[in-house]
């Protein structure tokens, strides 16, 4: 059918900062590549990352939306069919707002896991002073608060594992490891 609507595959990737988020998406974009499975991946925090940010936007979410609309145009128009998109989604109900940049996005959010000391000792290995803190403070909110909410359609453990294991187990619970 000339007209027929293809669904962009969206994997959102959510955890407490500090859990291996980024890494994991990392491994997923190299397995992809493996696979010859046309995708791009979007750190939210990137698309946020400017000064001075709002009162009302703390963490700048409607500048990362209106860049990740942006971007995943480019990387559409570049021939890229899936997202991987790396991002805290504090709540059930903030799955919606990556529908509306992505025209015609099939959502999934898979939240990764681990206990918080060992999200506090990956934190001591890239942060340091008041940036460790503020991190730590944030992990065990989030933490708390994820749980809380199942933010998830999926959950993911990290705890003890290799990042390729984890992707591999991501890919698979997603549907995307055989090119599906």
């Amino acid at each position: 059918m000339a007209n027929e609507i293809v669904a962009t595959p969206v994997l959102v990737l959510t955890g407490p900062v500090g859990v291996g988020k980024s890494a994991v998406a990392c491994e997923l974009s190299n397995l992809l590549i493996e696979m010859r499975v046309a995708h791009a991946v979007v750190d939210m925090d990137w698309l946020r990352s400017s000064y001075p940010r709002p009162e009302d936007d703390p963490f700048h979410t409607a500048l990362g939306l209106r860049n990740l609309a942006a971007t995943w145009a480019n990387y559409s128009s570049a021939g890229a069919e899936r997202l991987v998109v790396v991002d805290v989604v504090e709540t059930r109900a903030a799955r919606a707002m990556y529908e509306a940049p992505i025209p015609h996005a099939d959502v999934m959010v898979v939240r990764l896991n681990a206990t918080l000391p060992t999200i506090l000792s990956r934190l001591e290995g890239r942060e340091t002073g008041a940036s460790l803190a503020w991190h730590q403070h944030r992990a065990a909110e989030l933490a708390r608060q994820m749980e809380a909410e199942s933010v998830e359609d999926l959950l993911v453990e990290t705890e003890g594992r290799t990042i390729v294991n984890v992707a591999r187990e991501v890919l698979a619970l997603v549907g995307w490891a055989h090119n599906s």
